[in-house]
């Protein structure tokens, strides 16, 4: 069994920044492939970054390309992401999510059907 919680989500003016933190416990993750997800408002969730467990291979959606970085830290057993030049389109609760561990430690994933654990969601809201 593994628990995820977010933190770090705010309110934040067009142009901002902000970092999340997902921090695990249960199991370590070090061998986890891991993601964030977003659901705005009357949308589905969506992929928003992802990275393999070996940290060595990510992903990234269109919308937040040059923007957004994911990292790892294997030795806290946490998952962060870099969210710089927010916009208001970037509103949404942001999710942490891990898969089970893999042999392959370069895969990537990007489906929300793929995924096995996931957090309760931190709000992030970006004013104009």
């Amino acid at each position: 069994q593994v628990q995820l919680v977010e933190s770090g989500g705010g309110l934040v003016q067009a142009g901002g920044s902000l970092r999340l933190s997902c921090a695990a416990s249960g199991r370590t993750i070090s061998s986890y492939p891991m993601g964030w997800f977003r659901q705005a408002p009357g949308k589905e969730r969506e992929v928003v970054v992802a990275i393999s467990w070996s940290g060595g291979n990510t992903y990234s959606a269109d919308s937040v390309k040059g923007r957004f970085t994911i990292s790892r830290d294997n030795g806290k057993n946490t998952l962060y992401l870099q969210m710089n030049g927010l916009k208001p389109e970037d509103t949404a609760v942001y999710y942490c999510a891990a898969k089970d561990r893999t042999y392959y430690s370069w895969s990537v994933y990007a489906g929300i059907n793929e995924y096995d654990y996931w957090g309760q969601g931190t709000q992030v809201t970006v004013s104009s």
